[in-house]
């Protein structure tokens, strides 16, 4: 059964081409990809109504458009989306080629925002998400913009981000930013990537007007700052194939789980769960929504006593 409806911003969404092996030869795959592609597969495979805001451009957005597997609300633009070639045949991904998104022209990004504040607004929950790290399509102002515009009319906003998007972001007082330690660390928020510098930061971006900060750890317990309390978060413990893309599942749950619903810290758990799942396969931001809800009663939530 369908619940709740999560609207995901993803300005440039990517063509990905990954050479695998299948039995000795050559296996070529071809999908949409991006952050914002991959959450929102996993929030639908969740059971939630999911909508992407993108813009599409040039050759790779044309044949995005016939790629994107969730419902999509598409702006037509001229400038290109990025794309990249990954060769997995030695079972690592080794970057063969990448070709960064084009920015948008003013009129295309004043018609992508507005179409993404029409159907956020209309679904109660949005992510922010970002483009490729080197992709610069729309100005990181952008991101301040949605995140009050849209908060500031009853929105849920989610924020996936890093770097000055983060901060951009954060200025807009998002309900939740889901955050990792190594981006904490590297965006000069956090000294070092001990528990106690991270819980440092988490406050620092609460009292910046963010409502919840969490913030994962790798293959470490989750941290998190949800009405100011810290909790710690173990995910199920499961074989791993790909750790890329699991961040991105988490934060498809914790939108989800908003969605429906659900309380933060409920919502933190489903996402956990879903994290979790995207690790053991290949497929970025796969995994069925069974699985998911399975492994969400095998997820510890505990309170951690701050001793600083």
């Amino acid at each position: 059964m369908t619940t709740g409806r999560v609207a995901v911003f993803a300005p440039s969404p990517q063509l990905t081409v990954t050479v695998e092996e299948l039995d000795g030869a050559p296996d070529i795959h071809i999908h949409a990809g991006g952050q914002g592609v991959w959450q929102s597969r996993m929030i639908e495979s969740l059971g939630v109504e999911v909508v992407l805001c993108a813009a599409l451009g040039g050759e790779t957005g044309r044949v995005l458009k016939h790629l994107v597997d969730v419902e999509l609300k598409a702006r037509d633009v001229t400038a290109r989306n990025g794309g990249y070639v990954h060769d997995r045949r030695d079972g690592v991904r080794d970057p063969v080629v990448v070709m960064p998104a084009d920015p948008l022209s003013r009129h295309e990004l004043d018609d992508l925002y507005e179409m993404t504040l029409v159907e956020a607004l209309s679904a109660g929950v949005a992510v922010l998400s970002g483009p490729a790290a080197d992709d610069e399509p729309v100005p990181h102002s952008v991101y301040e913009r949605l995140a009050r515009d849209l908060g500031g009319n009853g929105c849920r906003v989610v924020v996936d981000l890093s770097g000055e998007r983060l901060a951009a972001a954060v200025e807009g007082g998002p309900a939740v930013v889901k955050v990792s330690h190594e981006e904490l660390v590297s965006d000069g928020l956090a000294k070092s990537d001990s528990l106690p510098d991270l819980a440092t930061a988490c406050e620092r971006l609460t009292s910046s007007g963010v409502g919840a900060v969490v913030v994962s750890r790798a293959a470490d317990d989750t941290l998190a700052l949800v009405d100011g309390g810290f909790y710690l978060v173990a995910s199920p413990k499961l074989s791993t194939v790909d750790t890329k893309g699991g961040g991105d599942s988490m934060t498809a749950g914790l939108a989800a789980g908003l969605a429906q619903g659900l309380s933060t810290l409920d919502s933190l758990k489903l996402g956990a769960a879903a994290g979790a799942v995207n690790v053991m396969r290949h497929g970025l931001g796969s995994g069925s929504g069974d699985v998911v809800r399975e492994l969400v009663g095998r997820v510890r939530l505990e309170r951690w006593e701050d001793d600083r």
